[in-house]
């Protein structure tokens, strides 16, 4: 099972038996743990015909990169979605698109707030570069707490030439930047919108600014001059879902 990763964490292994069952091959439980949690984990294991094996604590700490809480989950690899695939979901919309692209975000905890707050903002997808940005990882999945599994996750060659055709479908491009003269507040998000967000530190490429339609901040009162990436990220989100719930 060399082919199989590693899902960690009470919310991400129940995300998966609960939106993903077919890909859960084995639920891993650390010996001695009996809980309501664990029982649920065990009932969601025995209506998908999975297997349950209990192991020691230390026999989960080899696998999991991270605190797993006593729940593993052995699962089929990830699925990342091709530019194909989101020329297919575009296509299909009934609602102005509602799309988050993060310019080479590199902790795979901030990917999977981002994910999170997607999932929350009903986003339809987060898009990433194939190159140079984290993709999905069992810490992804675990801070995601299930977003992983419903929000799809476009992993481009191109994000530049991505951009650029997401505007040629109708769709505009929204870019944060600290220097912008307007807030996210004054810029119209009601629409087709794709959120444009920086990497930590760098904020985003030049070729990526300059394929943003706008620029926009967000209002900084304190001694700090930005904010992780993951809470602004959350912001422009529910910014957007303000708008279109007024109108």
């Amino acid at each position: 099972m060399s082919d199989l990763e590693y899902v960690f964490g009470v919310h991400a292994v129940q995300a998966m038996l609960d939106r993903a069952p077919r890909r859960v091959r084995r639920l891993l439980l650390q010996q001695g743990r009996v809980d309501a949690r664990t029982q649920a984990l065990v009932d969601s294991a025995s209506r998908e015909g999975v297997e349950v094996r209990r192991m020691a604590a230390d026999e989960l700490d080899q696998l999991a990169d991270g605190v797993h809480q006593g729940v593993v989950a052995q699962v089929t690899p990830s699925q990342v979605w091709s530019e194909e695939m989101l020329t297919h979901l575009l296509d299909k919309l009934e609602v102005p698109p509602l799309l988050v692209v993060l310019d080479g975000v590199t902790d795979p905890h901030n990917l999977g707030a981002c994910l999170r707050s997607a999932d929350a903002a009903g986003a339809q997808a987060v898009i990433i570069p194939r190159d140079k940005s984290v993709s999905l990882t069992p810490t992804v999945r675990k801070v995601a707490c299930g977003a992983a599994e419903t929000v799809p996750l476009v992993a481009v060659t191109n994000l530049a030439r991505t951009l650029k055709a997401l505007q040629q479908r109708g769709i505009w491009t929204v870019g944060t930047a600290g220097e912008a003269d307007q807030l996210i507040y004054q810029v119209d998000l009601a629409g087709p919108i794709a959120i444009v967000m920086g990497a930590e530190g760098a904020g985003m490429r030049r070729l990526t600014r300059e394929h943003c339609d706008f620029l926009a901040k967000l209002p900084m009162a304190g001694s700090v001059s930005s904010l992780n990436v993951s809470v602004a990220t959350g912001i422009c989100l529910f910014e957007a879902v303000r708008q279109r719930s007024t109108n």
